[in-house]
């Protein structure tokens, strides 16, 4: 199976969808920009859903469910907001469909046309605050920790299988405080929150830090995000938390009384990730022979393949591989037993390989002759021959172990990918040649950052949240700058 993948070198890009859609991640659908998430694709998903829902809810956030439909007239109320999002609204005019008068087809009822369009969700701050103006009278109805787990469509032209679809899913938080202070925190909560999963559950190293003015969210006053390093030396924004202040609760006039009796406005933030953390795991483990997946995400952590020529050593195998299989789920390992006759293990082997299953069991006559198991790494392709005593135990190490390698493995590549450079040849040369994470001087001007883009198509991805300030000058304009910031190419 890994020979139907392009090389990765020669074409990235063709290697990325090759895999996606090879190992039954996801397809592209018969709506043009929409995919289908297989089977698969979606139990990985899943698995990236419940654990951050069960994060959400650890820091007090519950769930709830608002209108896929917006009122055209909701996304004037904010200026920024709506010159954000307006290129990429999908718009409902009508409601009903009738035959046509030939009777050939089906056509839009021209006297079935709304009173007021409506914008099939791109986000929902603006529904979510019509709705608080109903939640929120006074400081005792704060504050709202409100989260989401939805589809948004955004009407891209130019799509990519997890990456950049015109629907996708995502969760998104919008929560609602007394004060400018605790909207803050949580923002900054959120992010770190990000930052964990990314580390711990996805094994990938991210930077942390505040979109420029220019590249923020539409009607938030901060962005904070989480920006990842993929295995072509391109970013991706693998998360973002916004502090959006008081803007959408003056655009609809959401107000509390506070403990001085006085009326004031509501303070907001709103939080995100997506299914786009779908490719950024694709693109920050896999390889040639496939997907590769971190035990703690992975649908299936460990396979058990059968070898046997009679069904006189099949019976014997599977005695011992059901015993194993409930062994290993009383510890919480997601095992699966592959007793498919329809398919030779050779074919088992490579499709599991492919597949990402980070451990695999071969088991044959010899093995249980010997009281052996033949174990496969997913993450080091190399093998070993384990006694079957004490298999459970050593099982559940070596899942920490892969884990562990994997973040650690993201890390120094990310490390030998960070470049500081000086000068606007060095900006460009290192670019060209090594892509990364560049960490340069800007004067601060939209003018220049817009300028380097043009030139160069690398983008300010984040200003760090930690870091010393430096005094320098800028790459390109050789302006004074107090601080580095971090440019790259992205997806």
């Amino acid at each position: 199976m890994a020979k139907i993948l392009s090389s990765k070198e020669e074409s990235y890009s063709q290697w990325y969808n090759d895999l996606v859609v090879k190992a039954d991640l996801a397809e592209n659908s018969a709506v043009r920009g929409c995919m289908v998430i297989k089977p698969y694709g979606y139990a990985i998903w899943e698995k990236i859903r419940d654990t951050l829902d069960g994060m959400f809810k650890e820091t007090g956030h519950s769930n709830a469910y608002f209108p896929i439909f917006i009122p055209k007239s909701f996304f004037s109320r904010e200026a920024e907001h709506v010159e954000g999002f307006a290129k990429e609204c999908a718009v409902v005019t009508h409601y009903r469909l009738k035959q046509s008068d030939d009777q050939t087809g089906l056509v839009v009822d021209p006297d079935a046309r709304l009173e007021e369009e409506l914008i099939v969700r791109p986000t929902s701050e603006t529904i979510i605050w019509d709705t608080y103006r109903g939640w929120i009278q006074s400081y005792r109805d704060l504050p709202i920790l409100v989260n989401q787990w939805a589809n948004v469509v955004r009407w891209e032209m130019r799509t990519r299988l997890f990456l950049r679809t015109a629907e996708f899913l995502w969760q998104e938080g919008h929560t609602a405080h007394a004060t400018r202070e605790e909207a803050v925190e949580e923002t900054r909560q959120m992010l770190g929150i990000y930052a964990d999963f990314a580390e711990k559950w996805m094994a990938i190293p991210v930077l942390k830090g505040v979109k420029t003015e220019s590249e923020k969210f539409a009607g938030a006053e901060d962005t904070y995000c989480i920006e990842a390093l993929m295995q072509d030396g391109k970013a991706l924004q693998a998360g973002t938390s916004h502090f959006l202040g008081q803007n959408f609760a003056k655009a609809f006039d959401v107000k509390f009384l506070n403990r001085q009796n006085q009326l004031e406005y509501v303070w907001a933030t709103s939080w995100g990730v997506s299914t786009r953390l779908m490719g950024a795991l694709i693109m920050a483990h896999s390889d040639e022979h496939g997907l590769v997946l971190p035990p703690r995400l992975a649908p299936i952590q460990v396979v058990i393949v059968p070898i046997f020529r009679n069904e006189e050593q099949f019976s014997a195998i599977r005695a011992v591989a059901e015993k194993m299989v409930k062994d290993f789920k009383a510890c919480g390992i997601r095992i699966k037993f592959d007793d498919r006759d329809t398919h030779k293990p050779g074919y088992k082997f490579t499709e599991h390989e492919f597949r990402g299953v980070p451990l695999r069991i071969a088991l044959g006559p010899k093995d249980l002759e010997n009281h052996t198991v033949e174990l496969a790494r997913r993450d080091t392709l190399t093998k070993e021959i384990l006694p079957m005593e004490g298999i459970t135990g050593h099982i559940e190490q070596l899942l920490e172990t892969i884990q562990d390698n994997l973040l650690a493995k993201a890390k120094a590549f990310r490390e030998a990918n960070i470049h500081k450079v000086n000068s606007w040849n060095e900006f460009k040369e290192t670019l060209e040649n090594k892509g990364g994470f560049l960490y340069a001087h800007w004067d601060g001007t939209p003018e220049t950052e817009e300028k380097i883009k043009a030139e160069t198509k690398a983008t300010i991805r984040l200003i760090p949240l930690e870091g010393d300030p430096e005094d320098g000058v800028c790459v390109y304009s050789g302006k004074p700058s107090k601080q580095r910031v971090v440019f790259a190419r992205a997806y």
